[in-house]
This record gives structure tokens, sequence and C-alpha cells, in this order.
């Protein structure tokens, strides 16, 4: 399989006014080579310890950290912080021998429940132990815990989402867990989004354990680092991610970043392409290149592809068939989008407006699901669901479909694990 493989919706474009077209970039990583040691990890492990810690979460939260801990090697670090009103590092930045492994279990034992959420600098002070002894061969990211809401320090969504950004570009990636019902999931998912990690949504504390075990074991299996997949198309030319990852504009060119891959994951992005007015006839097409910090994924004919377009008349544009894979994948970002929309809406009580954006979605796809049972599939889940935006809905519901639907825009499992090729 390639690396890259890229595909329209629809060949031809309409002249004279601007034509969305979409795109399905699918990314097919390589598997992890068992002749060659992976790459090194240093990892921050943040974790709240405010009062609504207390108990099993906690307790459950120190356990993850002490196994996922063991599983590292010689070569890695690793540091952990905890954070309520105050922060503490319980554990400063260190190589993971076996000496260092055994005493921050028995530190990590010893941290209790108490206080305010100060998750701002609870999670700066985590960066900054991975950022202070940086990996330059190796996968830099700091993990956050927490059950709560920003309350002390620093608050303010967009002032953390840019801070998680101006880190990825350093090289440190961020992924969140938020626990329970009492957390900002919108805030822990900007944070990640912007930080190049992955936003979890653990339900219940018995989910802690394993959930931060498997965030740490993809860690572990990264075969490409900080992968980008980059657009270049002519002046006049528009280029939008419909899947949630960050993207930048730099001239011609459109650069929307993936984060790290890991061995043999699946991964698809849907975009938007918007055309300028043109003349009948007339050819016009886009470069797709993907690349990654150490050109593990810029194998000879599948990480560059151009995809072209035709200028036609109405007629034309209307009998052109469609590529049905594109269709689902489009149908299936729509979808998430509206959900998330709709949950939002919800939990600020405008519940006719929450119905109402699953309804336009609805009308939307239909438009072009014709016989097709996936795209049939996808309309009749979402005609089914109306009715719950509709009406007050349990916290613990919307962050559930909230989490569900963010990946599925990113095609990750309904775990937040990576789909993967045998998976």
């Amino acid at each position: 399989m390639k690396t890259l493989n890229v595909r329209a919706d629809r060949r031809y474009i309409r002249a004279t006014y601007r034509s969305n077209r979409f795109v399905l970039a699918e990314i097919q990583a390589p598997e992890a080579r068992t002749d060659r040691r992976r790459p090194p990890v240093n990892l921050s492990f943040i974790i709240d310890r405010s009062g609504s810690m207390g108990g099993s979460k906690i307790d459950l939260a120190k356990q993850a950290v002490r196994e996922a801990i063991g599983r590292l090697h010689d070569d890695d670090r690793f540091s952990a912080v905890v954070y309520d009103d105050a922060i503490d590092v319980v554990v400063p930045s260190t190589p993971a021998s076996a000496h260092a492994r055994r005493e921050a279990i028995d530190r990590i034992a010893m941290i209790d429940a108490r206080g305010s959420t100060n998750l701002g600098e609870g999670w700066l002070r985590g960066c900054q132990q991975v950022a202070e002894y940086q990996l330059a061969e190796g996968v830099n990211r700091s993990l956050l815990l927490t059950d709560g809401l920003a309350n002390v320090g620093i608050t303010d969504a967009d002032q953390l989402r840019q801070h998680a950004a101006e880190l990825r570009a350093r090289g440190v990636s961020t992924s969140t867990f938020g626990v329970g019902e009492d957390f900002s999931e919108g805030l822990l998912q900007a944070m990640a989004d912007a930080g190049g990690g992955h936003f979890y949504y653990i339900a219940t504390p018995a989910a802690i354990r394993d959930t931060i075990t498997s965030e740490v074991g993809e860690t572990l299996e990264v075969v490409a680092r900080d992968v980008a997949l980059e657009i270049t198309a002519p002046e006049g030319v528009r280029v939008e991610s419909l899947s949630g990852f960050a993207t930048s504009e730099r001239g011609a060119r459109t650069s929307i970043g993936l984060g790290d891959l890991v061995s043999n994951q699946v991964l698809q992005v849907v975009l938007r392409i918007n055309f300028p007015f043109g003349e009948i006839g007339r050819e016009t097409g886009a470069l797709f290149t993907l690349s990654d910090r150490d050109g593990t994924l810029g194998v000879p004919g599948g990480a560059l592809q151009r995809l072209s377009w035709e200028y036609a008349d109405h007629a034309t544009n209307d009998r052109q068939s469609r590529d049905v894979e594109v269709d689902r994948a489009v149908a299936a970002v729509f979808a998430a989008r509206a959900r998330q929309e709709a949950v939002a809406l919800n939990r600020l009580g405008d519940y006719e407006a929450a119905r109402h954006v699953v309804e336009a979605t609805t009308r939307r796809i239909r438009k072009y699901a014709g016989r097709d049972r996936v795209l049939r599939a996808t309309l009749a889940t979402l005609e089914e669901e109306v009715p719950q935006y509709g009406a007050l809905m349990r916290e613990a519901d919307r962050k559930e479909i909230h989490f569900a639907s963010h990946n599925m825009a990113r095609m990750r499992q309904t775990d937040g694990t990576a789909t993967r090729r045998d998976s």
C-alpha cells in the first residue's frame, strides 16, 4: 500500500462561480522494524491532585503512572508533576534507569488529593521538564490528566491552546485525559489538537489505568514524528482541513500537522478545496506531499501525488460521477462535526438550535447518499439521534458523544486509540 493516496469526490468544477470539491487523503504508516531500536521517549506525567481527585481517581492515576514508568528503557526519560493550587515536581526529569524507576514509584505513592485546580501552571511545569532535556531523536510529550476545570492561574482556553501550539513548534507535544463529568472537553481537546497529541475522555475512574497505558504504549511505537500533509495550489484556491488537525498557510502552501504516527497506523484526512472562476476546458490542480521530521515517509512514489480538475459547464458538472469512498468519509466528518456542535448548544440550553444543526447535516448528506448502504446507514443513525439534542441531555452523554465524534473525525477507534492496518 502507498504511504499516501489522495482522491477527489469529483473531476469537474464550475466555471462561473466558486466550486467546493472534497479530497480524501489516506496515509499509511510503515510497520515498526524489529531490527531497529525504537526512538527514545521523554515523558512528563502531570496529574491533577485537587480535592475532587480524592479516593479511587488519584489511586488509579498513580497506579497507571507507576506501570507506565515500568515500561521505559534506560535511554528514555521521564518526570512526574502534580498540581492543585500549588505545583510540585515529584520526580524531576531523569533517565529511566532501574534505580530511578524504583525511586519514582516510591515518591508517586505519597501523592494525595487536596486544593484547587491550577491546570495551566501544572501542565506548563511538566512541559518545562520535557523541554529542558528534550531528545533530538526521540518523542517528547506531556501527559495531562484532570477531572476538573482550570480555576486557578491561567484559565483562558485560548491562551492555553496557544501555549500548546508554541510548545508543539518547539518539539514538545501534549496529550490530555479528562476524567468524569466536570472537566471541559472543549479545552482539553483544543490543547491536544494544538499540541499535536491526543485527547481522551475517561468516563469512570476504573478506565484511567487502561487509557494512560494505551497512550504510553502508542508513544513507544512511534515510527514517524511530526508528520505533515502539505498542499500546494494555484493562487485563489483555498484549502481547508475538515478533520480537526492544526493547519497553517504560507503563500500557496497549506500545511496540516498530523502529529506522530505509530506502527501500521492508517489515517484519513478530509479536505475541502474551493476553486475560483475559470474558463471552460482549462485544467487546474494541487500537489499533495507527505513529510515527517526524519524522512521516514519519503519513499519513492508514495509521499507525493497530484490531483487535477477541469472547468466545465453546468450540465457536465451535474452529470459527473462521484467517488463514493470520498463521499462516505465526507459524510462521516460532517456528522461528527454536527454532533459536537449540537452537544455544545445543548449544554447552553439552546435545544432548538442543537436539533437544527443535526437536521441540516442530514439534509446535506441525503442529497448525495443515493442508494449507497454506508451513506444510508450514516444518514439513518444521524436521523435517529436528532430528538435527543432537542431536550436536556446528561453531561456524561454529552461528553461521550463529543469524544466519539472527535475520534470519528480523526479516524481513531472509539476508545481513542489509533486505527491500524491490522485492526
